[in-house]
């Protein structure tokens, strides 16, 4: 029997994780509203707040969505759906599942099938690296937490120069990512360039949506403002790669 990257099977496990996923949202939800309550917030405020964060939600979720599309030409709607809705994100998981990939001899975004095999190595990459961070975070950042707060009592302008280098740091290695086949501009082919140009494009809007929040003073603009440029700049792919692709 031929592995199927849509079979309902996976659907089917998919759903039950996201399910208790969505379980602990609600009990979490429920004990804050509680213990809320318990410390005399106004229950009006109480509902406010969880109208707004419930509507909010949904800038990222167009942003989710997204992802899971451009994700599921190679690896079906299942696995995508999973990792987007657990821990993950576009470019984590894009890089991810390129480099496992690339390690089988094959195209990210070219691949006309996967065998099961294939499949199943695809998602240990993309589950078990980005768990890493989640089981460093009781290891290793109570520590750290208690060497920052050292630091900007000694020094707050060297504390707030460090913690931006650590963000510029970790921005680099997807930045990284983009420029990496630039140099195919040296074999005569310009493929390389259609990620750069599609940043710059995702960049630019991100840029100019934000100028028109701050100046016509729309606030709800800069929530929906990420997922605007990635919708930008996925349009733009499409003529950019026919362009120089």
């Amino acid at each position: 029997m031929n592995f199927d990257v849509n079979h309902p099977v996976l659907f089917v496990i998919v759903a039950g994780i996201i399910f208790v996923v969505l379980l602990q949202s609600v009990f979490f939800l429920i004990k804050a509203w509680k213990r809320g309550v318990e410390l005399g917030m106004d229950r009006g405020k109480l509902r406010r707040v969880a109208v707004t964060a419930g509507v909010f939600t949904i800038a990222p979720a167009v942003a989710i969505v997204i992802s899971v599309i451009t994700l599921s030409k190679d690896l079906g709607l299942a696995l995508p759906w999973l990792r987007l809705s657990v821990v993950g994100s576009l470019s984590y998981e894009t890089i991810a599942a390129a480099n496992a990939v690339s390690a089988m001899g094959l195209v990210f975004g070219q691949i006309p099938s996967l065998s099961a095999s294939q499949y199943v190595t695809i998602a240990y990459v993309m589950t078990l690296s980005i768990m890493v961070g989640i089981w460093l975070v009781p290891v290793v950042c109570k520590r750290m937490q208690k060497g920052m707060i050292s630091l900007e009592n000694r020094d707050k302008k060297w504390s707030e120069i460090f913690q931006s280098s650590m963000f510029i740091g970790m921005i680099s290695a997807f930045v990284g990512y983009v420029f990496c086949d630039v140099s195919s501009v040296f074999r005569g082919s310009f493929v390389g360039l259609i990620p750069v140009c599609v940043m710059v494009v995702s960049a630019v809007i991100m840029a100019v949506l934000g100028l028109i929040s701050k100046k016509a003073h729309i606030r709800w603009l800069r929530d929906y403002a990420l997922p605007l440029s990635l919708i930008g700049g996925m349009a733009a792919a499409i003529p950019i790669t026919g362009w120089l692709g």
